[in-house]
């Protein structure tokens, strides 16, 4: 995401506004206004393995997931964004009565793509991990080769992670309960 060289110009409730109307789906950030990207083949497809996956371990308990197409928001002002997948546990909470942007998810997914890692490693994990307090994980799954890194909340401020590489490995993620194979992460595409 390229940083812009004019002054914020949307609200978030401007921003909402338009993206409640808009064909084509933008974040928001500090008032800008981010058109997404489309994706590849690859992105889709693990972005669609991972949903399946994740949904049948979740089915019978008290936590559910949403599809990329869910706004996150992380503070009433700060960042507006789409997840690859969110998972919240307990009762979904919205930032309003339309129900499309989600304040407390427990679980973040995001496929990394060559246009987007630097910030989905960097500001918007930032603004996540500050602006999400029931945020206790957020996974980071590669496109090209076997490799998820998977950050837990340890305090506020540290998020140790661990990298769980290899077509035979196993992701863990205790807080929602889901134990996910990287063979079926990756089914189709590598």
């Amino acid at each position: 995401m390229a940083l812009p060289q004019t002054l914020p110009s949307f609200t978030t409730e401007q921003y909402l506004t338009l993206e409640r109307q808009s064909e084509v789906r933008h974040e928001y950030l500090d008032g800008f206004v981010y058109a997404m990207a489309g994706e590849t083949p690859e992105h889709s497809t693990i972005c669609f393995n991972l949903a399946g996956l994740v949904h049948s371990q979740l089915r019978n308990g008290p936590c559910r997931g949403f599809s990329p197409n869910m706004k996150v928001r992380t503070d009433p002002s700060g960042l507006f964004a789409y997840a690859d997948l969110a998972v919240v546990c307990g009762k979904p909470i919205f930032h309003d009565d339309k129900r499309d942007v989600l304040i407390n998810p427990t679980a973040i997914f995001e496929v990394l793509s060559a246009s987007t890692e630097a910030y989905d490693r960097g500001e918007k994990f930032l603004r996540y991990r500050r602006g999400i307090t029931t945020l206790t994980d957020y996974t980071l799954i590669h496109q090209s080769r076997a490799i998820v890194e998977h950050f837990t909340r340890s305090t506020d401020v540290v998020w140790p992670s661990k990298t769980i590489e290899g077509i035979d490995a196993t992701l863990s993620i205790p807080s929602i309960g889901c134990e996910i194979s990287l063979a079926e992460i990756y089914a189709r595409v590598i």
